[in-house]
């Protein structure tokens, strides 16, 4: 082999930031690019490597298979040799589609589906037995129960043809050679005898007598049973010429008179309208009456209320109605209604003597909804509810009664991965089913087995993937990625350590470990102290971010980066610079958010109490509960409480402390706009100040220019043969669309006009073109746009050009600026609560400090900050953690231990304790 065999070769790599580089990377290993944020690794992986190695793998495709692809760009690279095929597993959000869930994201769905339409028995709704078509050789089992020297008539049903009478049938049957019949009992023979019943019913055509001999079932009698199912249409019956009984069988598949549907894969599909629920097609719910909204406040009793639409006047007569037969009905009127039992609910809903029920009150009202008010009055009781047909399986309950190990596929998919896992392992299937479904359980069980070892074995396979944490989707993208087990590619990943505790890291690196050793090329964009130990090679871009970044300052070994003195990433791996404790912690008492029996997903009945003006952080394992408790307890409920619409509420008793905020701010990784024509500048409002900037100069004045000529959205000072886009796309069909220049404005988006207006020798094309760092020294002297720039620099964007599309803006670098808005637009008088879910995504340690400063004014605001967060260096300088645990799934959701950093250390079964306590000794980042 080669020495170009065997390594990556790349020359004059030029993309965005990138400084001209050229190096070699061995192939089939595990290579980190670590840096500062902005510094150029994803412009050097994500939009040079991985762009080149997935466009000459599509440019080799036909021309017919490239026009249904993804067509690329070639990226700003002089060339580029030894590159494989090449699998991004990028830091994107799940699916938004709330059909897609784990099953169907990863495949495994699928697979479930060919097994159950394979090896799937269907279980009859009224006698519980399996359903079977007869054939000839379950005909002739038959015969060999019954006992030897019985005497039988072997007959087909008289046939029951539209329009025909029964003298039209028999004359029918009489012409294809069959003149003996059997009615209610008796035998007839046509040729002796001219009998028509009255009822096609009771009639059955005799085709053989025979006596039944067990070793006499030869092939003679086998042959009369295939011609009898053939002239009966498929159906066939037994008389005993003695006892009379019947014995019917036929090659359709029912049961106790129902006909079945042969299970097929598109059966059990709820993105097909043939296995849908035909209710909820196939969404599991179905806009109904949402009882949490009926009974908003569970706390209260009956007697006070609980019952929401009863409460006013005009339909309080149900009210009274509901007092007067309670004590009858045994339905308690002083009880809390979250304690109220299942059947006293339901009799709540159904009604009872002369109380109308909450199901009928609503029906009662329907019937009226041609009247506006009345739309309006139901509209606040409407909601998603689960769908009442197949009470959220999403799949016609046919489907349902399909079992494979006694259980449907609906009951597969709702157990944690790891049980699931378990079940197919042990599942007993006969010889002939094994023979079948050996290759589908390989492939279930192979796929089952990387979803367990990536550390997501607590979701189940019916979770919807919009639900999923970030760390979450990305960990599935692996596993599927892994479950095709390619060999000889270049696997690309962005951050596979986010939404990982330290606990689970080292799973995840056995993973890449295992793809590099099976003969891949591994190439990881982290941050991670101990992924950065384990990899065969480090490079580590900077020395700075956006211009002043772009080079290698660094390359080797673990050590080899130690030692590097230009080494930024270096200084803190050795322990030279790190992250400091916080001088003191908050550690006063203050008014407290109390979160009363939180019990959504897999949170224990938790009471949760969170200190306000501090800053908390939620920590604990993967899956240990911490976003549903954050996410869908105290968000929602508080954003409720504040007369906003959250999504989903999960389920809990109550939310006391409210009073104390005036509002609450969830900051996630969300972009801030799909579109290019979004940019920071415009998101934190310092592009208005600037275009006002520009129009208050004396050209401007002079022209009649207002402010919003200096803007590229709307008509105006915008160039009009490109939309204000600066480029024109050409589509190449078999090859990637062409973006050219647009020749009217050379790709300024203004028109010229308004390039000719400048403030302190630059137009609005140079300003925009400045990054936050030279935009500030530009417009000293400008306060209010200073300021409002500053917060971007304070929040570790200075890098970033005030003009950046935002579609290019990374996860974490979209969050930094929505909290540099809220910094902008936040006033000292409001208490805000602000989460935010793992804001240290992206941020190399360098950068952390910067944001842990950003926390610390939202502090000195009088605001409170919660924080999930794996990152140990933030973890650290938490004035108060809630540690959730002591595992993932089912085995988590429960608080372990709560207080400061210091506290937390001292609890023996938490985890983010064991891992934190050389943190507190020396800072440093040599895990003990």
């Amino acid at each position: 082999m080669s020495i170009k065999e065997k390594k990556i070769i790349i020359k004059g790599a030029r993309e965005h930031n990138l400084k001209n580089l050229s190096f070699e990377i061995p192939r089939n290993k595990l290579v980190v690019f670590t840096g500062v944020s902005g510094s150029g690794k994803s412009s050097l992986v994500f939009d040079t490597i991985y762009a080149e190695g997935q466009r000459r793998y599509v440019e080799s495709l036909s021309s017919y298979a490239r026009q249904f692809l993804e067509r690329m760009n070639k990226p700003d690279v002089d060339f580029m040799i030894g590159i494989s095929p090449a699998v991004a597993i990028e830091q994107k959000t799940g699916a938004r589609n709330s059909r897609s869930t784990v099953g169907t994201t990863t495949e495994i769905y699928d697979y479930l589906r060919l097994l159950f339409a394979r090896v799937g028995k269907t279980i009859c709704f009224i006698c519980g037995n399996e359903v079977k078509k007869a054939t000839t050789n379950t005909v002739i089992e038959w015969l060999n129960q019954q006992s030897e020297g019985a005497r039988f008539y072997l007959t087909f049903p008289l046939h029951d043809h539209e329009g025909h009478s029964v003298k039209e049938e028999i004359d029918l049957i009489k012409k294809r050679g069959f003149f003996r019949i059997y009615v209610n009992g008796n035998y007839h023979d046509l040729n002796e005898e001219d009998f028509y019943p009255k009822k096609k019913e009771s009639v059955f055509v005799v085709v053989e007598r025979f006596k039944n001999q067990k070793v006499n079932l030869d092939e003679k009698l086998a042959d009369s049973i295939e011609v009898t199912f053939k002239e009966g249409e498929n159906r066939l019956a037994l008389i005993n010429a003695d006892t009379k009984e019947i014995k019917e069988f036929n090659k359709y598949f029912e049961c106790c008179g129902i006909k079945y549907e042969e299970p097929e894969p598109r059966f059990f599909s709820f993105n097909n309208p043939f296995g849908a629920c035909p209710v909820c097609q196939g969404f599991s719910k179905v806009m109904g009456i949402d009882m949490n909204l009926v009974v908003p406040n569970p706390n209260l009793s009956l007697m006070e209320g609980a019952i929401a639409p009863f409460k006013s006047p005009k339909y309080s007569t149900h009210q009274r109605d509901l007092i007067r037969n309670a004590k009858e009905y045994g339905i308690p009127l002083n009880v809390q209604f979250k304690n109220l039992s299942e059947e006293q609910v339901r009799l709540l809903r159904k009604g009872f003597g002369t109380y109308i029920g909450i199901d009928g009150f609503f029906e009662e009202l329907e019937r009226y909804t041609y009247k506006m008010h009345i739309r309006v009055f139901l509209s606040r009781y409407r909601g998603y509810t689960t769908c009442y047909a197949c009470k959220g399986a999403r799949l016609r309950r046919e489907a349902l009664q399909v079992k494979v190990g006694g259980k449907s596929i609906h009951e597969i998919v709702q157990m944690p991965i790891e049980q699931s896992l378990k079940f197919f392992e042990k599942l007993q299937l006969s010889e002939y089913d094994l023979m079948v479904a050996e290759r589908i359980l390989q492939e279930i069980i192979k796929r089952l087995t990387f979803l367990n070892n990536v550390g997501i074995g607590y979701l189940t396979l019916d979770r919807i993937s919009n639900t999923l944490s970030g760390g979450e989707t990305q960990r599935i993208n692996l596993a599927t990625s892994l479950g095709s087990a390619l060999v000889g590619t270049l696997y690309v990943l962005d951050e596979p350590s986010i939404g990982l505790h330290p606990r689970d890291n080292s799973r995840l690196i056995n993973i890449l470990k295992n793809l590099r050793d099976i003969g891949n090329t591994v190439l990881v964009v982290e941050h991670d102290a101990e992924m950065m130990r384990e990899a065969d090679l480090i490079f580590d871009l900077g020395p700075e971010a956006g211009a002043k970044g772009g080079e290698i300052v660094a390359s080797g070994t673990y050590q080899d980066i130690i030692k590097n003195e230009k080494s930024l990433t270096g200084k803190y791996l050795s322990g030279k610079l790190s992250i400091p404790l916080p001088e003191a912690r908050n550690t006063s008492i203050t008014k407290t958010i109390k979160i009363f029996g939180a019990r959504e997903n897999n949170l224990k009945n938790i009471n949760v109490e969170i200190p306000l003006n501090k800053l908390v952080v939620i920590t604990g394992v993967s899956g240990s509960g911490k976003s549903t408790l954050i996410h869908d307890v105290l968000y929602a409920g508080l954003a409720k409480y504040f007369g906003m619409a959250p999504e989903y509420i999960g389920k809990f008793d109550d939310i006391k402390g409210a009073e104390y905020l005036d509002d609450v701010v969830i900051v996630d990784q969300s972009p801030i706009g799909k579109s290019p024509r979004s940019n920071p500048a415009s998101y934190i409002k310092a592009f208005e100040l600037i275009r006002e900037l520009f129009a208050s100069t004396h050209q401007a004045r002079a022209r009649g220019y207002k402010p919003g000529y200096f803007s590229f959205n709307v008509p105006g000072g915008r160039c009009e043969t490109c939309q204000g886009d600066g480029f024109i796309k050409v589509e190449m069909q078999f090859l990637a669309d062409l973006y050219l220049e647009c020749d009217e404005c050379n790709g300024t988006r203004f028109k010229k006009e308004v390039r000719e207006i400048t403030y302190r020798g630059k137009n609005i094309i140079d300003v925009l073109d400045m990054t936050v760092a030279e935009a500030i020294q530009f417009f000293k002297g400008e306060d209010k746009i200073v300021r409002t720039l500053q917060l971007l620099a304070d929040v570790g964007l200075d890098y970033i050009k005030l003009g950046q599309p935002s579609n290019t803006l990374s996860g974490g670098e979209a969050q930094r600026i929505k909290l540099a808005s809220h910094l902008s637009a936040q006033r000292e008088k409001k208490h805000v609560l602000f989460i935010f879910d793992e804001p240290t995504t992206g941020l190399h340690f360098h950068d952390i400090s910067k944001l842990l400063n950003c926390f610390k004014i939202l502090l000195e605001r009088n605001n409170s900050v919660v924080i999930i967060e794996h990152n140990l260096d933030v973890i650290k300088c938490a004035d108060y953690i809630i540690d959730l645990g002591p595992d993932a799934g089912d085995k988590g959701g429960e608080i372990i231990a709560a207080g400061t950093p210091e506290e937390i250390v001292r609890v023996e079964n938490s985890w983010t304790g064991k891992y934190l306590k050389s943190y507190l000794s020396n800072g440093n980042y040599q895990l003990k």
